[in-house]
C-alpha cells in the first residue's frame, strides 16, 4: 500500500513551491496541499489565482507581501493556534522564501512552536546551477542592491571566495551588473537563464571578460551563475633535462604512444613537444 495516498496533514503553515514557468512542474503533494489550505497566502493574488484556476483549486487566496507580511503574519498565527487552519503561503513562482517574502511568517511559527512544513519543487535557483556546468558547491546571493558603493564592495568580497555564485536579476538591469561582473570577475565564466521551463528558454554562456551587453528588449527576470575562479595551467615550452631523461628509460620499456601521454600529462606540455623529441631520439 502506498502510504502517500493517505498521508494525513496537520494543521500548521506549509510552504508550497510553484511552477516557475512550465505550470507542469508542479507537484502531486503541492496540488493536495494547496487544494486542503483553509487559506492561502501569495505575494500577488491575480497571477496566483491563474494558477488555482488552471489546477481547478477555489481555496482562498490571500495576499502577503513585504508591506503588509508583519501584520498578516500576527493574524495567521492567531488562526492556526486557534481553529487549527491549514495555511499555504506560495510566491508567484518558484519556492517560497528564496528572495520573496515569508521569513517572518517562519520565524513567528518555530517561536510559537507552530509546525512549518516544506512542500518542494521548483527553483529557479538550482534549475540554473544544474544546467550550468559549473560546480555544484555554490552560494545563492538573491537580488543585488543598486547602490553602486554598496555594490562594489559586496562584489569584491565575493570575488575572493571560489565557489559558483548565483544571483536573480531584473532583465531591464542586466547590462548593468555585467560591467560591474567584468570589473570583479574576469577570470571567470557566466550563464544567464531566461524564460526557463517556458517555450523560449534560453540559456547564454560565455566568458565574463567578454560577454556582450544584452539586448535592451529582454523582459522579466533572469537567474544568473558565475562559475567558479578558472585557474589556467601554464603550459610547459620546453622539455627539462631530467624529462629528457626520463622519455629515454621508458622508450626502452613502452611505445612510443605511451610515453607521449604519460609525459605530456604528468609534465603539462603539449604532446607534439614530447612526441618529437621521441622521435628524434628513435631516429
Amino acid at each position: 500500500m502506498d502510504k502517500n495516498k493517505h498521508q494525513t496533514t496537520n494543521p500548521g503553515l506549509y510552504l508550497v513551491s510553484t511552477p516557475i514557468g512550465n505550470m507542469e512542474d508542479i507537484t502531486y503533494r503541492a496540488l493536495n496541499i494547496l487544494k486542503k489550505s483553509d487559506l492561502i497566502l501569495c505575494e500577488d493574488t491575480r497571477r496566483s489565482s491563474k494558477l488555482l484556476s488552471y489546477f481547478k483549486i477555489k481555496n482562498k487566496l490571500f495576499p502577503y507581501h513585504k508591506f503588509n507580511e508583519k501584520k498578516v503574519s500576527n493574524k495567521v498565527i492567531e488562526l492556526i493556534k486557534k481553529n487549527k487552519n491549514i495555511i499555504s503561503l506560495i510566491s508567484d513562482a518558484g519556492t517560497p522564501i528564496i528572495s520573496d517574502p515569508g521569513i517572518i511568517l517562519v520565524n513567528k511559527c518555530i517561536e510559537e512552536d507552530i509546525n512549518v512544513h516544506p512542500i518542494p519543487g521548483s527553483s529557479a535557483v538550482t534549475a540554473a546551477v544544474s544546467a550550468s556546468g559549473f560546480s555544484d558547491q555554490y552560494l545563492f546571493c538573491g537580488f543585488l542592491t543598486k547602490k553602486e558603493n554598496k555594490l562594489e564592495n559586496f562584489l569584491k568580497n565575493l570575488s575572493d571566495l571560489n565557489f559558483t555564485i548565483v544571483f536573480f536579476i531584473p532583465a531591464l538591469k542586466i547590462n548593468f551588473y555585467i560591467n560591474e561582473f567584468k570589473k570583479f570577475f574576469f577570470d571567470r565564466k557566466i550563464m544567464i537563464a531566461r524564460e526557463m521551463t517556458k517555450i523560449h528558454e534560453e540559456f547564454i554562456r560565455d566568458r565574463v571578460s567578454v560577454i556582450k551587453n544584452l539586448p535592451n528588449n529582454i523582459k522579466g527576470e533572469l537567474t544568473v551563475v558565475l562559475s567558479q575562479k578558472i585557474i589556467e595551467k601554464k603550459v610547459k615550452k620546453e622539455l627539462s633535462e631530467s624529462v629528457k631523461i626520463e622519455i629515454k628509460k621508458m622508450l626502452k620499456k613502452y611505445t612510443h604512444k605511451d610515453v607521449v601521454e604519460f609525459i605530456s600529462k604528468k609534465e603539462n606540455m603539449p604532446k607534439k613537444l614530447v612526441y618529437n623529441f621521441c622521435l628524434k631520439y628513435k631516429i
